[in-house]
């Protein structure tokens, strides 16, 4: 699944998006009394061991985070031809669909507790979930009674919400310790999602399919996320004293939903996520049904999450010289044909083209997505919750639907249809309404 936060260049132009907004009569969200006096905005260290330790720390969640929940499509495949066979593509889906809603949605929950001072509290309890939850999916059996709720439960559930809340509040404290580094910092920081995306989907293929099997390779892959995450929340370090003014959701909502061109642009994430999962879901899967061999299919998902990475770091640039609008839709109308050219999906080469043409403009608009949110905002202390509401809706039914289409006998040409046209109804929204 993508990463809901734009790459170190894309957070440059967000910065320029920002230019029409008056800064003067907000309050600086990072300073100690809530006053718009110079002399109460705290020093920050913009280095040191604690600093960069906290930066370490928050590259390392990323990475177990979503750089994790990326390799879904692994169980996707394995759970499809192997594990639960009793079970539909769509019925399988809903797994990873409902894994990715409440990852995104639970950004504003844990953002703001980090802003009471919880941070702690929050990484603590996310970790130990996502490791009990990872142990626990390796006791369940293929096809027994009542192993897909289970699995749903612990995967679908229980790592998903760990993910959530530990996610967002490890990307903000690295601004704690950083101010004129903070976009390249949180630019590095984010590409722990891209290289966990990239190296968890070879990690997993190769334990889960190798001599350890299921239940020994996902305790393995468990022990290694557990210590990276111990490793993580002993590095990281808060700075900033917690802001007790609450935030109104219920002002915010009815603004953001009052928003026409805000609720077209959600509709728009929305779709993009259909696009998305289709091709995180069933790549893999898409590519050994065809008769490819295991050894190379287990690698198409990286190359799916290396062009989403490249897609990621060049969005900046690009955006700088088209304009944030014209990069998602000119990025939204080619990834759109490349769903469309999974109907001829036969031959390495079209894995390897598809995989990383995709990867590419998708990661692209995934880039593009909070600037763009940003734009639509007129208020800046809203920014975080509108961006955490518009990435929520962004959690689909997309990945079951196109199950379902696919069907037990795997017609391919279906689901491909279904998502290549719901994604191309993106670019017109923001066409019409950009």
């Amino acid at each position: 699944m993508p990463s809901p936060l734009p790459s170190d260049e894309t957070a440059k132009v967000s910065e320029s998006a920002f230019q029409p907004v008056k800064f003067a009569t907000v309050q600086d969200p990072l300073c100690k009394n809530g006053h718009d006096d110079q002399s109460d905005v705290p020093d920050f260290p913009d280095g040191g061991l604690t600093a960069w330790g906290t930066a370490l720390g928050a590259f390392l969640i990323q990475f177990c985070g979503f750089g994790y929940s990326s390799a879904y499509g692994i169980y996707q495949d394995f759970y499809t031809r192997t594990y639960l066979t009793d079970h539909t593509p769509s019925e399988i889906a809903w797994i990873g669909s409902v894994a990715t809603f409440l990852t995104l949605s639970l950004g504003p929950v844990s953002g703001r507790m980090l802003d009471r001072g919880a941070f702690y509290h929050v990484m603590i309890l996310g970790c130990l979930l996502q490791s009990l939850c990872l142990f626990m999916l390796s006791l369940t059996k293929p096809n027994g009674y009542y192993q897909a709720s289970l699995i749903f439960l612990t995967q679908g559930i229980g790592c998903a919400v760990a993910t959530g809340l530990t996610s967002i509040p490890s990307i903000a404290v690295v601004s704690h310790h950083f101010q004129r580094r903070r976009p390249f910092v949180m630019g590095l920081v984010v590409t722990g999602a891209s290289l966990g995306a990239v190296s968890h989907p070879i990690m997993l293929n190769n334990l889960i399919n190798g001599k350890l099997g299921f239940a020994n390779g996902v305790r393995a892959s468990a022990g290694m996320i557990s210590g990276l995450n111990f490793i993580a929340c002993l590095l990281m370090r808060t700075r900033l004293p917690p802001q007790p003014k609450d935030v109104s959701y219920t002002h915010v909502l009815k603004n953001s939903f009052t928003d026409p061109i805000f609720v077209c642009t959600c509709l728009w994430m929305a779709t993009f996520q259909v696009g998305f999962s289709f091709e995180a879901f069933y790549l893999q899967l898409d590519s050994t049904s065809h008769g490819l061999s295991n050894r190379f299919s287990f690698y198409s998902l990286s190359f799916l999450h290396s062009g989403a990475c490249m897609g990621k770091l060049t969005a900046g640039i690009v955006s700088a010289y088209a304009g944030i609008l014209n990069t998602v839709i000119g990025s939204s109308l080619i990834s759109s044909a490349v769903i469309f050219a999974m109907i001829g999906l036969h031959s390495v080469a079209s894995v390897v083209l598809i995989g990383i043409t995709y990867g590419y403009f998708s990661g692209v608009c995934t880039a593009t997505m909070a600037p763009l949110i940003s734009l639509l905002t007129p208020e800046i202390s809203d920014l975080g919750i509108r961006i955490g509401i518009s990435f929520a809706i962004s959690g689909d039914s997309g990945a079951p639907i196109c199950g379902a289409l696919l069907s037990g006998n795997y017609i391919w040409w279906k689901p491909v249809v279904f998502a290549g046209v719901i994604t191309s109804c993106r670019a017109a929204r923001l066409f019409l309404f950009g």
